[in-house]
């Protein structure tokens, strides 16, 4: 089983998000793609999230129809510091024979040497990283020689294209608390969502 994993907030999710999991699924021929929401993020801690349920609801609205798309639970039903070698330590013992793939940005691989036991990470699964236009592929130099040249070799031949596409879930945050449209930037069904159960709006725009 080739298995993707891809990690984040997801509050909310948006179509970027689902066109780099497609992306990622189609170029490195995965079996299936797992949507890993966080409990709490390391790098995010001082900002609050949307409860844990109303952000896995919003994925599962979001990837319904796609039968290699899933939502795997988890990091939430761990709690605390939702740490990525921890998922993945957990995902190899369920399947101890899956080939994994972690599915990253660009910009998530430049900050990688700062995430915990970034070494490992790349052990236990290979970075799918998809490039940004006209951009060069760059790794910190202390993570490169943890690692080695093969393995950064065996990143830099697996990177994916995908359309540009400049959403990000601050920016949809924000439009909902100024009263203006995210329509085409989620899902119908997660704007919908959004809008039923009042998410993300401001005083202004109750």
């Amino acid at each position: 089983m080739r298995l993707g994993i891809f990690g984040g907030t997801f509050d909310p999710v948006h179509l970027g998000h689902l066109i780099l999991a497609e992306s990622c699924r189609e170029a490195a021929r995965l079996d299936e793609v797992w949507f890993v929401p966080a409990a709490i993020p390391p790098h995010k801690k001082g900002r609050p999230l949307s409860d844990a349920i109303k952000r896995i609801e919003m994925l599962e609205l979001a990837i319904a129809g796609h039968p290699q798309f899933k939502v795997c639970r988890l990091e939430i039903e761990r709690g605390g510091v939702s740490y990525t070698v921890e998922t993945l330590r957990q995902i190899r013992a369920l399947l101890p024979d899956a080939e994994l793939f972690l599915l990253l940005g660009a910009d998530s691989l430049e900050e990688l040497h700062t995430w915990r036991e970034a070494e490992v990470i790349c052990e236990l699964a290979l970075p799918l990283v998809v490039r940004r236009p006209n951009h060069a592929l760059t790794i910190h130099e202390s993570l490169l020689s943890r690692i080695g040249p093969a393995r950064w070799e065996q990143i830099r031949a697996h990177m994916v294209d995908m359309p540009l596409i400049e959403l990000s879930s601050t920016e949809i945050r924000h439009r909902v608390a100024q009263g203006k449209s995210i329509r085409y930037r989620v899902p119908r069904a997660v704007e919908e969502y959004i809008r039923t159960h009042g998410l993300y709006r401001s005083a202004e725009n109750p």
